[in-house]
């Protein structure tokens, strides 16, 4: 198996694992009426997902002019099918309140984006 291609089964894994627990535990971890915990939320996740992919395409071996497309293989589940589960919403989340589709969508938005942003940024690299 290529690397691009583990690395989509991670993604595939991560949005399957992070769906399931999104429906069993959303009511706690996505906040809908607090300003503070949103971007608090938002910011955690941005840069957890820019450590988490650049990990994921360094333990894949790829070479780091390869990374992008390895965050890409990463966040493509997240990216094709987290625009139903927003549309959708109250039946992929009976748990949480339909207004917190919003949020939702933004923190799969910051997501995305930390993992695009942390496997661009090099180390040394001139601003």
């Amino acid at each position: 198996m290529t690397g691009y291609a583990r690395l989509l089964v991670v993604g595939i894994v991560l949005w399957t694992g992070g769906t399931l627990l999104i429906r069993v535990f959303g009511q706690r971890v996505l906040p809908v009426d607090n300003a503070a915990a949103i971007f608090l939320l938002f910011a955690v996740s941005f840069a957890a997902c820019a450590w988490l992919v650049r990990l994921a395409c360094r333990r894949a071996r790829l070479a780091p002019a390869d990374w992008p497309a390895g965050a890409i293989a990463i966040l493509l589940p997240t990216l094709v099918l987290d625009p139903f589960s927003s549309a959708f919403f109250p039946a992929v989340f009976p748990n949480l309140p339909p207004q917190a589709a919003g949020v939702f969508g933004g923190w799969m938005l910051c997501c995305c984006a930390g993992g695009l942003i942390g496997v661009s940024l090099r180390r040394g690299a001139a601003a």
